[in-house]
């Protein structure tokens, strides 16, 4: 079992910055690869980007890219999200998740390949 717990959401202006922090306990954390998605309110639940599991390689939404840097610290059983330029479309729920069989590094953008949820942490990008 893996428990989750985002942190770091809240208020910024578009063209700020947020850095979003992920801790899991529980199993093994090192070999899981990390995901992070974000929902916005009346839509479904998107991919935002993943990591492995040490940190070598990373892969973002189209959206997001050069914008949103993943990283982890397996020591502190901690993966971040920092989140610079801001936009008003990118206000959401973000949540990290967990994979612990590697179906995430083949398929990142696919929701069904991680096994543990955090219970999400609200960013708000005022314009």
């Amino acid at each position: 079992q893996v428990q989750l717990v985002e942190s770091g959401g809240g208020l910024v202006q578009a063209g700020g910055s947020l850095r979003l922090s992920c801790v899991a306990s529980g199993r093994t954390f090192s070999p899981n690869a990390m995901g992070w998605f974000r929902q916005a309110p009346g839509k479904e639940r998107t991919f935002v980007g993943c990591i492995n599991w040490n940190g070598g390689w990373t892969y973002y939404t189209g959206s997001v890219q050069g914008r949103f840097t993943i990283s982890r610290e397996n020591a502190k059983n901690t993966v971040y999200l920092q989140m610079n330029n801001l936009k008003p479309e990118d206000a959401a729920v973000y949540y990290c998740a967990a994979d612990t069989d590697g179906r995430a590094i083949v398929t990142p953008e696919s929701k069904w390949d991680y096994d543990y949820w955090g219970q999400g942490t609200q960013v708000t990008v005022s314009s």
